[in-house]
């Protein structure tokens, strides 16, 4: 089957404005902050990625990392920023990644947060701004993401901000150096938001 690009953002902001947090492309004067906060939150991480290289927290490595953000979003292929408070503190990351074009219009969405932050509410800030960014500016139709069935916390904020079950994977991804299932999850454009209770967000 041939798949036709019906048509990428022709102009990408590089700003996604949250309530109480923004989300942007990382920089080069964000280095410190961030290897600060993911070696911080190493112990915490761990658990839930795939296994850092020894060089990960590394300024060069760091500098390789920006480079291939820059070609995968001028490339529409993926789409990683950083999670601000409105202060400017980083709190954690945000990327929406293998997206695809043609018939499909879907990426797939992964984070992570800073320990210090987690169970504060910015996380399902930031995923309810990137997905309106997607559905709005990137002009997806569906948004996938997947978490190991163990994963409380993110099960919790998937389904709060209106993400559905729609699967089981066995040996999905390979997280801690182990091949693991996960539960899979999408959020399609046409999904009607979730109710909002009136109290604060946990996830």
């Amino acid at each position: 089957m041939a798949l036709f690009r019906l048509g990428g953002p022709s102009e990408i902001s590089n700003f996604v404005r949250g309530e109480g947090v923004h989300l942007r492309p990382a920089e080069p004067y964000d280095y410190e902050a961030w290897a600060d906060l993911r070696e911080k939150s190493r112990s915490f991480l761990t658990p839930w990625e795939p296994t850092w290289p020894g060089d990960d927290l590394t300024r060069t490595a760091f500098r390789r990392r920006l480079r291939r953000n820059l070609q995968e979003i001028t490339n529409d292929e993926a789409y990683p920023f950083l999670i601000f408070r409105d202060d400017d503190t980083l709190v954690g990351g945000l990327t929406l990644g293998q997206v695809k074009r043609g018939v499909a219009q879907s990426a797939t969405l992964g984070y992570w947060m800073g320990v210090p932050y987690a169970g504060k509410g910015f996380m399902s800030r930031a995923v309810r701004a990137m997905t309106g960014y997607a559905f709005t500016s990137l002009h997806l139709h569906r948004i996938e993401a997947a978490c190991l069935p163990h994963n409380e916390a993110s099960i919790r904020l998937l389904e709060r901000v209106g993400f559905k079950r729609e699967g089981f994977a066995r040996a999905y991804l390979r997280i801690n150096g182990l091949w693991q299932d996960h539960l899979l999850y999408a959020l399609l454009e046409t999904d009607p938001p979730p109710l909002r209770v009136a109290r604060r967000d946990r996830g």
